[in-house]
């Protein structure tokens, strides 16, 4: 698929809930405790409008599989984490564990960051504060809300992935016309 005209990748509300389209396909999908906000801020709970940039898929190697994606593929350690302190010059970027500040772990129990795609949300540069580690993972069991991110349930998103490739974008629509 390198080279040919991408398809519509998109996150919207619709019939009372949030949905993830590609194309004419469409899964429901969880998205932030805080909702669909123009204005994103740390710890706001809400996923950001705007068009994002696939950064690549992280995933877990231990779980024994290798996930069939375009996008480039980096595995996730026991080490992976992810600055969200707004005030740390990694702000926003993928950091060693343990790390000097505040930063999430990506090797987790469950099984919700076996397969994660970091959005290209303020990251280029990042602004402090502005919001981090809002990703494209697994949902928890009944889509519950995020806390920022979107999530597929596993079977859609292993279906999803087959289908993205690398220079992909995902757009996220607000909640109103306006």
């Amino acid at each position: 698929m390198a080279g040919a005209a991408q398809p519509d990748l998109r996150v919207f509300l619709a019939e009372g809930r949030a949905w993830l389209a590609l194309g004419a396909t469409r899964w429901p999908c969880a998205v932030g405790r805080g909702g669909i906000r123009r204005r994103k801020r740390e710890g706001d709970g809400a996923t950001p409008v705007g068009r994002f940039a696939l950064r690549g898929l992280y995933f877990r190697p231990d779980r024994g599989f290798v996930p069939e994606t375009g996008l480039p593929l980096m595995p996730i350690t026991p080490a992976s984490g992810w600055c969200d302190a707004a005030d740390d010059p990694s702000y926003n970027r993928p950091v060693p564990l343990p790390w000097r500040s505040s930063a999430e772990r990506l090797w987790r129990d469950d099984d919700l960051y076996d397969l994660l795609v970091p959005l290209g949300y303020n990251d280029s540069p990042p602004r402090p504060g502005a919001g981090s580690a809002i990703f494209l993972h697994a949902a928890r069991p009944g889509l519950t809300p995020t806390e920022g991110c979107i999530a597929l349930r596993q079977p859609d998103l292993r279906q999803l992935l087959r289908r993205l490739d690398k220079g992909w974008h995902l757009t996220v629509e607000p909640a109103d016309p306006c």
